[in-house]
């Protein structure tokens, strides 16, 4: 596809194959288009996550693999809209990556290295000063164990 007086070549051609012999060529690509989010989810999930490739042999077990990947997926999604998500995301990648110009968005990868990287931060943080320590929760445990509360 041209655009008008840029000279630029920024469409691509786009084979859509379907059994479907009675929609119109809207009404196929209209279906493809709103199937779109669902695919790129399944293909984040398989990339990303490797749902789909389980390496277990018992029945039950491979049943329960793509559902938990799936599961893991919207754990991701979710954290980062409630607590991973920082409006300088975007333009921090923009500014190491270059092929990066055109997203507003972070990908579902750029949301799977944050949280890795705060799990990873959290897991070697200092202790915080008046936390309380082991042994200290577990006095205070076994006196409400004592005192029957």
């Amino acid at each position: 596809m041209r655009r008008p007086g840029t000279g630029l070549d920024r469409g691509y051609g786009l084979a859509l194959v379907t059994t479907d012999l009675t929609s119109t060529p809207e009404q196929i690509v209209e279906r493809c288009a709103s199937r779109w989010t669902i695919e790129t989810a399944f293909h984040n999930a398989r990339q990303t996550l490797g749902v789909g490739e389980a390496r277990n042999r018992t029945r039950t077990a491979v049943e329960r693999t793509v559902p938990f990947g799936l599961l893991t997926y919207t754990v991701v999604i979710i954290w980062y809209a409630l607590a991973g998500h920082q409006p300088a995301d975007t333009d921090e990648h923009r500014n190491r990556a270059r092929w990066y110009t055109t997203r507003t968005q972070p990908s579902f990868e750029d949301k799977t290295a944050k949280l890795r990287r705060v799990i990873i931060a959290h897991k070697f943080r200092a202790p915080r000063p008046n936390q309380p320590q082991p042994d200290e929760i577990r006095a205070v445990l076994t006196a409400w164990a004592l005192a029957g509360t």
